[in-house]
């Protein structure tokens, strides 16, 4: 069975280092990130995921600031050349988003606006 990810996720858990909106979050976040290393079957999404789950900014099954994530996820999506609803594993879905998006320096032009861009700015200088 596949787990839902939101594409623009994919950068989140690339650069995770065990912070977060809330210790509930982060210890959530955390086992998410674990369970990547199994290769789980993904289905790609542009909305609230697996990790919404526990995000303060998710309600009722709904991002607060959908627009923006939506807008993140799009822009993954379609670097990547994938589509939403798409199934594949974290492996290909993580290489894809290395190879198009965080060695390419384009990260910051997808997401450069959110609150973490500091984390993964001081991150993305050692891929």
């Amino acid at each position: 069975m596949s787990r839902k990810l939101r594409a623009h996720h994919g950068m989140c858990l690339s650069f995770f280092e065990g912070k977060g909106y809330s210790d509930e979050f982060t210890a959530h976040m955390q086992t998410i990130w674990e369970e990547m290393k199994g290769n789980p079957l993904l289905l790609l999404a542009a909305d609230a995921d697996i990790i919404c789950a526990r995000c303060p900014n998710c309600r009722e099954g709904v991002c607060v600031s959908q627009g923006k994530a939506g807008n993140y996820d799009r822009q993954v999506l379609d670097l990547c050349g994938l589509e939403e609803g798409k199934e594949v594993s974290w492996e290909e879905f993580s290489g894809l988003v290395k190879e198009r998006i965080l060695q390419t320096g384009r990260r910051k032009e997808i997401c450069g606006d959110c609150q973490w861009d500091q984390i993964c700015t001081g991150k993305e200088q050692k891929i």
